[in-house]
């Protein structure tokens, strides 16, 4: 079986969760290409559609993703990549989770605490 790349401009869906825990982390898109070295490798890779090229997850920051298991919905056309996150955290905001605000009465609140310091991670 196949993945189907054809739905979202050859891009894939790919919703990252702790293996552990079962929180999600964060959300990335994949082209076949970077399906190909997630699979691989063992390390989830990503299609930046901003900077459009693929992105192996810490090659700046050294917090990578190891990949543990993969699961893909009835569509075929998105995949959980359920992971063990190297490093403290894996948004670059420098928390654990990209996740880390909630709607609480109309206002977005921040409900986590940063696990490291972005600017000593990626510059700035």
């Amino acid at each position: 079986m196949d993945l189907d790349f054809t739905k979202f401009d050859g891009l894939l869906p790919a919703v990252i969760q702790d293996h552990k825990t079962g929180e999600i982390l964060m959300v990335g898109f994949m082209n076949e290409e970077a399906w190909k070295k997630t699979v691989e490798s063992g390390f989830a890779t990503f299609y930046s559609r901003s900077r459009k090229k693929l992105w192996l997850k810490g090659e700046s920051s050294g917090h990578r993703l190891v990949v543990k298991e993969i699961r893909t919905d009835c569509d075929i056309d998105c995949v959980v990549v359920k992971v063990e996150a190297l490093g403290p955290g894996v948004c670059h905001n420098g928390y654990e989770s990209c996740f880390y605000r909630r709607l609480e009465n109309g206002q977005w609140v921040v409900t986590a605490e940063q696990t490291f310091d972005p600017n000593k991670v990626y510059g700035g």
